[in-house]
């Protein structure tokens, strides 16, 4: 098997095991054991359990800040770009669940330099989120409610998705995306 290969394999084992024990409880011991091998092993492939996290949590944070690049430089309108953003939240939910519950969960256990660019990561696309309600707004799109109301509902909702989804066993990938980008937007009246 190819080292990088490997190193995905404890990424992603580790974050089962951070999903279901939180970072800190978690020991290379026990991750060894999940993963079936000795927790010396583990170090031919990475250096740290920090290092695990921060692939982990900067992986994500960079899928998510690519993702809402796209979005905002498109010329789309502040609707289609909010269904932009619900689709790349359940998209990267369906693909990582479990890291999602360490980048929501365990990112204030980064080391400094990796917890600051995660911090302005995540500022820069509420920001970017709020921009978009924003001029929304402006336009006549959205409908005038408090932004800040707007914008932790809606971010809240799919920040959590990663806890719900996976225990829904009748819910199509392509209906949850329908239907939760019109309750979101539409709401249920």
């Amino acid at each position: 098997m190819k080292p990088e290969g490997r190193k995905q394999e404890i990424i992603q084992a580790a974050a089962i095991l951070f999903k279901e024990k939180g970072y800190s409880a978690v020991t290379m011991r026990d991750l060894a054991k999940a993963m079936g091998i000795k927790a010396a092993s583990l170090y031919n492939h990475i250096q740290s359990k920090q290092e695990i996290l921060s692939t982990i949590i900067i992986d994500l944070a960079e899928e998510f800040t690519y993702g809402m690049g796209q979005i905002v430089s498109s010329d789309e309108g502040a609707i289609r770009k909010l269904e932009n953003i619900i689709s790349l939240h359940i998209d990267v939910t369906l693909r990582n669940a479990d890291g999602l519950a360490s980048l929501n969960n365990d990112w204030m256990h980064l080391e400094e330099e990796n917890l600051l660019y995660f911090e302005k990561m995540r500022q820069d696309y509420e920001e970017n989120f709020r921009n978009i309600v924003t001029k929304g707004t402006v336009a006549g799109e959205v409908k005038p409610y408090n932004i800040e109301i707007m914008v932790f509902s809606t971010l809240s909702t799919l920040r959590t998705l990663y806890l719900w989804y996976p225990k829904q066993n009748n819910i199509d990938a392509a209906i949850l995306k329908k239907d939760m980008i019109s309750v979101l937007l539409k709401g249920v009246i």
